[in-house]
């Protein structure tokens, strides 16, 4: 069955590209993916200040910078995951290094 992992940040501690790539939680984080085979996709996104926001309403379409809500936490990232069952995906989630000052949503993905 296929999760999608919606890792929210902060940005406030959010490390940098360079930081991620030489940190050994992460690069141990995703070994273990490599070797469970699990991962389909994954993502880093831009910064909340690169957003933009539609909405459409009455045949008019709105369109604003920046995230829906203002809040501390966003979504920073996606990992597509095809896994046994939720409680692997459970597992996965718990080791990623944003779930130990972010969160990490597991979604299962409607097939």
């Amino acid at each position: 069955m296929k999760y999608v992992l919606l890792i929210r940040d902060d940005e406030s501690v959010s490390p940098s590209e360079e930081e991620l790539v030489a940190d050994p939680g992460h690069r141990a984080w995703q070994a273990d993916l490599d070797r469970r085979g699990a991962e389909v996709y994954g993502a880093r996104l831009r910064p909340v200040a690169e957003a933009t926001t539609v909405r459409s309403r009455d045949g008019e379409t709105l369109v604003s910078d920046g995230p829906f809500a203002e809040t501390k936490d966003f979504v920073g990232g996606i990992v597509v995951l095809e896994c046994a069952g939720p409680d692997e995906a459970v597992e996965i989630a718990a080791g990623h290094p944003y779930a130990r000052w972010g969160a990490v949503e597991i979604r299962p993905v409607w097939e």
